[in-house]
């Protein structure tokens, strides 16, 4: 049969029916990095360890976004607060690689430049500098050599390691502390260019967040300036998401799941403070019924 000719008219038609019909196609999911039964262990300090105790912490809302998605993992929580890159090192094989993850996420340099002088240098030039650190400087390594360990210690093990670049001391994007913090965040962002491991680019994250909220003095992603309230949970999850490879429609599938999580939370929050509360009020009411010293 003889094909006619395509005029402006009917190229204009069959445009048109093209994108009607791929707008009414179904999104494809994006390969999620993480498969059902794979353990992910979470390496870090206290705002990991936070993210594992809350209810609707990040490493739970982690879990939570990827089982919404049809992935069910095993999370093996490992953070420990006030941990440093060197005591993380130090106990990678007991609290991560003994336990077999097929996934390993490292949160890692808030305490390494906040514990100042007992914190870990970047690397040896600093670690050099006249009154920077104490005198036990020298048995906590540098964060470079400390980092690069724990990586290809993970990697010869089997383990994939993801790489969080750590948030912000205070929010106050200014600060000294954020200053001192680029440059860790900036060896986190190479070292997982050259490892070829996944980034959780969470600094990032939350430097955008907070200059697009705009609101100097009040803390939006933090309970104090460090650990992380529910926004803050939430943004870190979302990170280490996308990191696993989850689009912007999975990500919003995973959310999905976490109001239970957020309610659980509060639900925890509320008997905590009344918990304490009740303890207080026994110890006063204890300190009353106490009979008054006698009088020498």
């Amino acid at each position: 049969m003889q094909q006619l000719p395509r005029t402006p008219l009917l190229q204009h038609v069959f445009t048109i029916a093209t994108l009607a019909t791929l707008a009414m196609a179904p999104l494809a999911s994006a390969e999620i990095a993480v498969k059902s039964g794979e353990k992910i262990a979470f390496l870090g300090d206290s705002i990991t360890a936070g993210g594992w105790a809350n209810p609707a912490g990040y490493v739970k809302l982690v879990i939570a976004g990827l089982e919404a998605n049809g992935v069910k993992a095993e999370p093996v929580p490992a953070g420990i607060g006030g941990h440093k890159s060197d005591q993380m090192l130090a106990r990678l094989d007991k609290d991560v690689l003994s336990k077999k993850p097929q996934w390993m996420t490292l949160s890692c340099g808030v305490n390494d430049v906040w514990h100042g002088k007992k914190g870990v240098p970047l690397d040896d030039a600093a670690a050099a500098k006249p009154g920077e650190y104490d005198e036990k400087v020298a048995g906590r390594g540098t964060y470079k050599k400390n980092i690069t360990a724990i990586i290809d210690h993970a990697t010869t093990s089997g383990v994939k390691p993801v790489i969080l670049t750590a948030t912000v001391i205070q929010e106050d994007l200014g600060s000294a502390e954020n200053a001192r913090l680029a440059p860790y965040n900036e060896f986190l962002r190479s070292v997982a260019k050259e490892k070829h491991a996944p980034l959780a680019d969470l600094n990032a994250l939350f430097h955008e967040r907070i200059k697009k909220e705009n609101k100097p003095g009040t803390k939006v992603l933090t309970g104090d300036g460090v650990h992380m309230n529910g926004e803050g949970n939430k943004l870190m999850a979302i990170g280490v998401l996308q990191a696993f490879g989850l689009n912007d429609a999975q990500i919003e599938k995973a959310k999905s799941s976490w109001p239970a999580l957020e309610a659980a939370s509060a639900e925890a929050a509320k008997k905590a403070a009344e918990a304490k509360a009740a303890a207080a009020k026994a110890k006063a009411d204890a300190a009353k019924s106490q009979p008054a010293p006698a009088i020498k």
